[in-house]
């Protein structure tokens, strides 16, 4: 039998500010999207760019730094595993999404990304929470919460 793997890098720029929520049991949740851009050369070689957007779900302590911290247009790395998920929308049709569950966030960039805010111009990694998901250091982690919880 095969091994599997389920592990995400990305990085790119928030396209809004966080959404900071709490479920019920008291656990913060933090979500934003990430745009992803991809630069490649089409059949008659011409210069073409293609952005994807991914949804990011953050929980516990990082998903309230994300919410104090992040904004738009902030640039982000993150690391986690890609989960998907079904629902029942209002209009009774079913809802399906693939997003990426944080286990680390590291924020890049100054704050704001405006050249003006670095003194030396450069890329400064400011900060970065990570979750020890496998010892379950983090009360708010995904493992712990109940589907019903979710506030979106």
């Amino acid at each position: 039998m095969a091994a599997s793997l389920n592990k995400v890098l990305i990085m790119g720029n928030l396209t809004r500010d966080p959404e900071l929520r709490y479920v019920p049991s008291g656990a913060a949740v933090a979500n934003f999207t990430v745009a992803v851009n991809r630069t490649y050369k089409d059949k008659a070689g011409e210069r073409k760019e293609d952005a994807s957007f991914i949804r990011v779900v953050v929980w516990g302590k990082m998903a309230e730094i994300c919410g104090e911290y992040l904004a738009k247009g902030r640039s982000v790395l993150v690391e986690g595993r890609l989960q998907s998920r079904s629902w029942e929308g209002q209009d009774g049709q079913k809802k399906n999404t693939l997003e990426v569950i944080a286990a680390s966030v590291q924020f890049l960039g100054t704050r704001g990304n405006k050249p003006e805010d670095a003194s030396d111009g450069k890329t400064r990694d400011v900060g970065s929470v990570d979750l020890d998901m496998e010892n379950g250091s983090n009360a708010g982690a995904r493992e712990t919460i109940d589907e019903s919880e979710v506030p979106f």
